[in-house]
């Protein structure tokens, strides 16, 4: 909705008065109210326990449970399957969004075992669907007797108080922490109705879906893969950032932009949505994609739902109920594409030997490595540490970049990097080591980019990367060492075949060591692949 539109109802949405049901009016009786949701996806676990588990993933600021449903033909195990998530009704009046969850809900749950398409899917993926983050708004925007469409609030917030005002609520949309309050894309006015709270995570809504999404991070990897939050309106498919105009930021590598722009796309080739960047609509910050993405690497997209935009709130978040069944229905295609594309977003680019393989880490998130692991590194300077290369050189010979190989940071001993050539210059040993991979019985290549450069020095300085077995044996499987020429940073690729330890669960260990005297010794890892077999 555009944003002069959402500044207008803000007076109207806090002056409304509630009474005491909450419930649609006979008119619009097919939509569901919370009560009736609840005991509807209940129902359905009830009638399919073996594929269905319905639990909360917290409560809402008055209480209410955060409805979720996990769908998979193994539903009571955990199993290492990629991770789709779906969640709806972040803003109260958007009662849309829940039926498109409920209708994609009963898609799979309905079908399993007689669409082929379906029963694949399902066996193959764990299904998240959240139902109504905001289900104290969502009861309430039924209850207002003074508005013009009574009993509908017009109500977009939680229900959360904000001290020192009369003012109720925090647009759970702008409350999450990654570029919380940035830029202009959210309110610090606790009237307005994208008022961003008082700080990021403070509704404890948002908290509660944060908390659900890291819970999926196993063994160091995020195990969700893909995304879509379900908003009204206009029918739009958004993808991040909606912070920064900027379509690709330096947190943002470009093979990520491209695969979100063609799953966007493709997407909206099944469904006639218009796709684009979520800030080419307006600037948001502290959204839900944008911490997803920026925080979890998820590939997230919001889907802004039926109607197309019309001049009244009314008309945007309230089409009357006989729209439900259309308006849900007409996404079935660009539903079962996203659930099928969305176990490896990377495949639409053609990427998904390199980046859907058993693990892949382009060091833009902490995935888990560990810094000195056996705690006998001698480095007194010049450590790996996760970050932003800074250029440092010697006699005009780079030494360090100034960007690692893809996006904004990468391992790199010496960081900041110093005033002079060799203030951070490595002298001793570090190690950093992975989380553990469970490789299949058919691995691929082991392949990452390294960068080392080094002068006045010897076969005493080295580079090295070591496969650690499941006894913690280590084997040298790839190494560089010093040469007396000097030789200049440059990002180069590196490949290592790991079939030796094919159905083992291994972690990979790089070491840089400047055992040299007087040597200048800078290295780099960044892309760190075990890659799909061919």
């Amino acid at each position: 909705m555009a944003l002069a539109a959402l500044a207008a109802m803000a007076v109207l949405a806090i002056a409304a008065v509630p009474a005491a049901a909450a419930d649609f009016p006979p008119q619009d009786s097919l939509y569901h109210s919370y009560a009736e949701m609840v005991s509807e996806i209940h129902a359905v676990e009830a009638a399919h326990p073996d594929i269905v588990h319905v639990f909360s993933i917290g409560k809402s600021y008055q209480g209410r449970d955060i409805w979720a449903a996990k769908i998979s033909d193994k539903v009571a195990t955990d199993e290492p399957e990629p991770e789709i998530m779906f969640d709806a009704l972040h803003h109260a009046r958007e009662h849309l969004t829940v039926e498109q969850a409920l209708y994609l809900f009963h898609l799979l749950v309905d079908n399993y075992g007689t669409d082929t398409q379906i029963t694949n899917l399902v066996d193959s993926r764990e299904i998240w669907i959240i139902f109504a983050v905001n289900p104290d708004g969502f009861v309430y925007d039924l209850t207002c007797t003074n508005s013009s469409h009574p009993p509908y609030c017009a109500w977009r917030k939680n229900r959360q108080p904000n001290a020192g005002t009369s003012a109720i609520g925090t647009d759970l949309n702008r409350n999450y922490d990654y570029s919380w309050g940035c830029c202009g894309g959210s309110s610090s006015n606790p009237a307005s109705i994208t008022y961003r709270g008082p700080r990021a995570l403070s509704a404890p809504e948002v908290r509660a879906l944060r908390a659900f999404v890291v819970s999926r991070v196993v063994g160091g990897v995020q195990q969700i893969k893909a995304h879509i939050t379900f908003h009204t309106n206009g029918q739009l498919i958004l993808w991040p950032y909606g912070h920064t105009k900027t379509d690709i930021p330096a947190d943002m590598t470009v093979w990520d932009h491209q695969v979100f722009v063609a799953f966007g796309k493709a997407m909206a080739a099944r469904n006639g949505y218009k796709p684009m960047q979520s800030s080419d609509l307006y600037i948001t910050d502290g959204d839900q994609i944008d911490w997803m993405y920026g925080r979890e690497r998820i590939f997230s997209y919001t889907w802004e739902l039926y109607p197309p935009e019309t001049p009244t709130v009314w008309g945007d978040h309230y089409p009357p109920d006989e729209k439900i069944a259309p308006a849900t229905s007409h996404n079935r295609s660009a539903l079962l594409y996203f659930l099928t594309v969305g176990a490896c977003p990377y495949s639409v680019t053609g990427l998904s030997k390199l980046n859907c393989g058993p693990f892949f880490d382009d060091m833009e998130i902490s995935r888990g490595w560990k810094v000195n692991p056996d705690g006998t590194d001698t480095a007194t300077s010049g450590r790996f540490v996760r970050g932003d290369p800074a250029p440092t050189s010697v006699g005009g010979v780079r030494m360090q970049l100034d960007r690692p190989y893809s996006g904004r940071y990468g391992f790199i001993t010496g960081l900041p990097a110093g005033s002079t050539a060799n203030s951070y210059d490595l002298d001793g040993r570090t190690t950093i080591q992975s989380v553990p991979i469970a490789l299949p019985a058919s691995p691929g290549l082991l392949s990452f980019r390294y960068s080392f450069a080094h002068g006045s020095s010897s076969v005493s300085d080295s580079l090295k990367v070591f496969v650690e077995d499941e006894t913690a044996t280590r084997a040298l499987v790839w190494s560089k060492f010093g040469t007396a020429s000097t030789v200049a940073a440059s990002w180069i690729r590196a490949t290592v075949d790991v079939s030796a330890w094919s159905g083992q669960t291994i972690r990979v260990v790089v070491q840089a060591t400047d055992g040299g005297h007087d040597s200048l010794i800078e290295a780099g890892i960044d892309d760190v692949r075990v890659e799909r077999p061919t």
